[in-house]
């Protein structure tokens, strides 16, 4: 009887996302929903959540923090420093969960550029340091619900 070895491999490269939304605004409107804490807690969380906490210290080295309710009334903790700064057009923070979230302590790195386009503005986004595709699919799902509400926020007149 003749056995034929298995070999599995395991990728622990970390996953990267990447994504691009065209929004309905000026670049400075945009630029100045992505820093202000008061605009930060009406777009940053999934569709299906709110973001009743919502802390921003927008300056290189400063911190954020963000607090998204749950359509089951839990609260899931995120935050992070900034790292770079370039109004209108970059920002650079690092991305990590806190409490019992299975990515928890856990730093990922968020790079926004954001590219002019007279009335409306080219958002592209990458998120690099997840440590797994399905972490990667988990954050598209939750990028994708945040950048529909930043749409509908930016677009407001």
């Amino acid at each position: 009887m003749t056995y034929q070895a298995t070999t599995a491999t395991f990728d622990t490269t970390p996953a990267i996302l990447t994504m691009e939304r065209r929004l309905p605004a000026p670049r400075a409107r945009v630029f100045a929903a992505l820093t202000r804490a008061d605009m930060l807690g009406r777009w940053c969380c999934p569709s299906s959540f709110t973001c009743p906490e919502a802390e921003a210290d927008a300056r290189v080295g400063g911190r954020y923090r963000l607090g998204m309710r749950a359509p089951d009334g839990s609260i899931h903790r995120v935050g992070g420093e900034y790292r770079e700064i370039r109004p209108p057009d970059r920002l650079v923070f690092t991305w990590s969960w806190e409490g019992e979230h299975e990515l928890a302590g856990h730093e990922t790195l968020v790079t926004i550029e954001l590219d002019d386009l007279g009335k409306s503005t080219m958002l592209r986004m990458t998120h690099t340091g997840l440590p797994s595709n399905s972490a990667r699919i988990s954050h598209r799902e939750g990028w994708t619900g945040a950048f529909d509400n930043l749409a509908r926020l930016v677009g407001q007149d």
